[in-house]
């Protein structure tokens, strides 16, 4: 896609928080953050180090947060762990390549390895706005704030999701109910390589579903197999059979 992100997927102003210590870079990728978003930007703000980023995102609300991985010597995966739990998306911009796997399976939106360009910016930031299937580096994990530690989730772990206002309940394999702060829409975004979305309020591990069930009056139901049974919606009836088979 070329020029600025179309505004009609974009729901609010985007607040955004740059966190790089290397001063030309950080300007470089605000530069270009604030060409592709245009007057969709709310809010952008520029941090060199761990700690002041985690602060920043202790007191502010944000939309998206870029992060390197190597900030004066900090390891950026020490408040990687912290920043996937949170209710925005986080996109990796580093130079650390071989880290990108690992980043993936905590559940970042996308990694841009150093050098970049502006069309590699703008594809990763048009992976917050559509619902991307990534058949490589798949999230492994996701993160939920516990007190005073962050829990890591395996996905394997993970039968079904769903939607709560603002946030999600996660449902376990063990009986377990686990609260994230991302939107179920986020957390579609990152699952969709084995999670199908089957009603407004609901994402299933496909391999969970165990039979597609058709009652009376065109209500659609799917039975898991742990003997849950969760509605689906009438426009999602056909692409969940589909993709199901």
């Amino acid at each position: 896609m070329v020029g600025k992100i179309s505004l009609k997927y974009i729901l609010r102003r985007m607040n955004i928080l740059i966190v790089e210590d290397e001063s030309r870079i950080a300007k470089r990728i605000e530069r270009m953050t604030r060409d592709i978003f245009g007057n969709t930007l709310q809010s952008i703000n520029l941090i060199n180090t761990l700690q002041e980023a985690m602060s920043f995102i202790d007191n502010n609300s944000l939309d998206l947060v870029l992060l390197d991985l190597n900030l004066n010597g900090e390891n950026g995966f020490e408040m990687l762990t912290t920043a996937v739990s949170e209710s925005f998306h986080t996109i990796i911009i580093s130079a650390n390549k071989d880290q990108a796997i690992t980043a993936f399976e905590y559940g970042v939106l996308d990694f841009v390895p150093k050098p970049f360009n502006r069309d590699r910016l703008e594809q990763a930031f048009n992976r917050t706005i559509t619902k991307v299937n990534i058949e490589t580096n798949k999230t492994k994990f996701l993160a939920v704030k516990k007190r005073h530690r962050i829990q890591l989730i395996p996905i394997e772990d993970l039968v079904y999701i769903k939607g709560a206002g603002a946030y999600t309940e996660l449902f376990l394999t063990d009986g377990k109910k686990e609260l994230h702060d991302k939107s179920l829409e986020k957390l579609e975004q990152l699952l969709s390589f084995s999670f199908e979305r089957i009603h407004k309020s609901y994402l299933v591990k496909k391999s969970e579903i165990k039979e597609i069930i058709v009652e009376s009056g065109s209500k659609y139901m799917a039975e898991l197999k742990n003997g849950e049974f969760l509605p689906i919606g009438r426009t999602k009836y056909k692409d969940l059979k589909a993709n199901w088979l």
